[in-house]
């Protein structure tokens, strides 16, 4: 050992320079191989095997024994000049705090993937602070790496950002705005992933799939994906599809445009033929027994019809559709039914139904609404109804050929 030292100062001062930076240097290697292919593989089964990001925060920690191995030993090596040891050491302490800052970025990371595997992690996620708070590591980190470099201490570069708030508050002005919505949309509840919403101004309609500080991310319902200003969501109306998902059933609400020109009052004969509509025997039963004691007690010895009161084709078929939902195993009784008449409009007099699917799934909801209005429809002659519809060229056609 001493005769390889003697050796070393015998070489020139530049060479006993290089060679002190190249053992250094592979010094510093050995310490990071030792560390990150040996330890952290030896303590690999004690972390968290479902995860990678915990394995690269102890891996960006560890690359500070390095560092510190060369910003403490560089100034033992010899005949080297100040300013060169000196730069290598301050940049060798910047490091330090950049690779701290990156760990502790790791860090979060891990704590945020964490929470997500809770069960109601989706209903409150905590995202949008983990991003803050990166933002203010790095930021602090960045202040320290600085004075690292110019040899300053930190409070002259905070002193300086005083005079720089309102660039500052003008280069962060998206953050702070999407800050502000991050909270408001987290501790109102107002955005969870996993909600369908609707936002039209955006072109957004689909399922939500990430929210973060800057962005939420909507995946439509065609699997493109619209990215979200968090603050638009605040600014902005928007529609959240939640209240349906978590009612259990969704609403059909559509109106049949019947032809005027076919409504009429039923004949006795008529009301006995539809008797034979097992869902309109309480109706009829108990309309007729109200009808005739009206008639008796309003039109004594009046025989003229037209002031009595008559059931109607377009009543007893508003009957049946009741009674045809109440019946239907596929709709939700405990909401709400109804099937009313809207106002008369030139295209017809629309029979509005409203009703609740007892299901939230697309596609069943969808055929559930199409059973039921092909029913409707097909049945409607038999209450001597029409569709309106607008003429087309084959109704112009069939007109030619009859004045033929």
């Amino acid at each position: 050992m001493d005769q390889l030292f003697a050796l070393f100062y015998a070489q020139p001062p530049w060479a006993q320079a290089g060679l002190g930076l190249v053992v250094l240097v592979l010094f510093a290697l050995a310490v990071n191989f030792l560390l990150k292919r040996v330890l952290l593989q030896l303590a690999k089964p004690f972390l968290d095997t479902r995860s990678l990001t915990a394995d690269k925060a102890a891996a960006r920690l560890a690359t500070v024994a390095p560092l510190l191995i060369i910003a403490n030993g560089i100034e033992h090596v010899p005949h080297l000049y100040d300013s060169v040891w000196m730069l290598i050491q301050n940049v060798a302490f910047a490091s330090i705090v950049l690779s701290i800052a990156t760990s502790l970025s790791k860090a979060l990371d891990y704590i945020d993937e964490v929470y997500r595997r809770r069960p109601g992690a989706h209903r409150r996620p905590i995202k949008g602070y983990v991003q803050v708070l990166k933002i203010v590591i790095y930021c602090g980190a960045a202040i320290l790496a600085i004075s690292a470099l110019i040899e300053q201490s930190p409070l002259l570069l905070l002193s300086g950002l005083g005079a720089m708030a309102a660039v500052l508050l003008l280069v962060f002005k998206d953050t702070i705005l999407s800050l502000v919505a991050s909270v408001q949309l987290t501790s109102n509840d107002m955005l969870r992933v996993g909600d369908w919403i609707e936002m039209p101004s955006m072109n957004a309609d689909g399922d939500v799939i990430d929210i973060a500080l800057h962005t939420v991310k909507v995946q439509n319902f065609d699997k493109t994906i619209t990215t979200i200003p968090t603050h638009r969501l605040i600014s902005d109306s928007y529609k959240n599809w939640r209240g349906m998902s978590d009612s259990g059933g969704r609403r059909i609400k559509r109106a049949l445009p019947l032809d005027q020109n076919s409504v009429r009052f039923l004949s006795d004969e008529e009301v006995s033929g539809l008797r034979r509509f097992r869902l309109l025997d309480d109706y009829l039963t108990r309309k007729d027994t109200e009808l005739r004691e009206w008639n008796a007690r309003e039109l004594t010895g009046d025989a003229n019809p037209v002031n009595a009161r008559r059931i109607t084709n377009i009543g007893t078929f508003r009957a049946y559709v009741i009674a045809y939902l109440k019946a239907h195993p596929a709709l939700d009784e405990a909401k709400t039914l109804l099937v009313r008449q809207l106002d008369p409009t030139p295209q017809g007099l629309p029979l509005e139904i409203y009703c609740f699917a007892a299901t939230t799934a697309w596609g069943d909801y969808e055929s559930i609404q199409a059973d039921l209005f092909d029913h409707l429809l097909a049945i409607l002659p038999e209450f001597d109804l029409r569709l309106f519809q607008q003429p087309s060229g084959l109704d112009f056609k069939g007109l030619q050929i009859a004045s033929a």
